[in-house]
């Protein structure tokens, strides 16, 4: 990045194969495999702290940020870049902390709320109150067999698993400590997460609130930055500010609960 186009945000679409970057001019989407930018788009008047892309289409979910946001922190903007406009808006009394989308669904965490909006007509439908989360920690599962959404629950190192499609929520006391990191897998069956002590990641069935595997990742704590499943959820991606990614088979026989291969960038 240009030195007056700091960097604001990183985030992957549904399927990983693109990510976007918000910066304090606009904003870019970058290819990852070959690796090259495909767009970008800059702005005169402000910064973008937030860019939730769909998949690889023309929407995207945009929220202000830096020291001059484009748009108020406080609102979510859907931008149509074939249009090269807004489209529709969200307002709301607070920041936004995350935004999340899926085809039928936006998703909006605020520090102690979430909000789930029909994307057709951005009616909502669902609200939900969580413990204080700074860190806008919330994952939706992207695909169209199952509409699945994790979030901390109302206390400390609790977990809320709303299970859209059959109309119940699976509530998970997953770690003593504040929550700092969770992901889900693709279908949305798998939910990993960690506390902010960063030595244990735990795995738990989403539907059935289950653990399935307790992996740690070492005895000194550290502030675990990002988890993720790979396609078939057969290995999970840790990923700490200590330097390092440790990688975990969730597979009988593999690095289960006590290893799995460490990488140093």
């Amino acid at each position: 990045m240009a030195g007056s186009q700091g960097l604001l945000y990183v985030g992957f679409n549904q399927d990983h194969g693109c990510f976007a970057c918000g910066t304090d001019s606009g904003f870019r989407i970058y290819n990852c495999d070959p690796f090259k930018q495909t767009f970008r788009r800059d702005f005169l008047n402000g910064g973008i702290g937030i860019v939730e892309m769909l998949f690889r289409c023309n929407i995207l979910a945009l929220v202000g940020g830096g020291n001059n946001p484009r748009y108020p922190p406080n609102k979510v903007m859907i931008w149509d870049d074939h249009q090269n406009r807004c489209i529709g808006e969200l307002s709301f009394r607070s920041e936004v902390k995350a935004v999340k989308l899926r085809r039928d669904r936006v998703v909006v965490v605020l520090e102690y709320k979430v909000y789930v909006y029909n994307f057709a007509d951005l009616r909502l439908m669902h609200h939900f109150e969580t413990i204080s989360n700074p860190k806008g920690l919330c994952a939706l599962s992207p695909s169209s067999s199952a509409c699945v959404l994790a979030c901390p629950g109302l206390q400390k190192g609790h977990l809320r698993v709303e299970l859209f499609d059959i109309r119940r929520p699976t509530l998970i006391a997953a770690h003593e400590g504040t929550l700092s990191c969770l992901a889900l897998n693709l279908d949305g069956t798998r939910l990993a997460t960690a506390s902010e002590r960063g030595t244990l990641i735990r795995v738990w069935d989403s539907h059935s609130g289950q653990p399935l595997h307790e992996l740690r990742r070492g005895a000194e704590a550290a502030d675990i930055q990002s988890i993720a499943f790979n396609f078939d959820s057969t290995w999970l991606a840790v990923s700490s500010d200590h330097g390092t990614v440790h990688v975990f088979s969730l597979v009988s026989g593999g690095a289960g609960g006590n290893g799995g291969g460490r990488l140093h960038p």
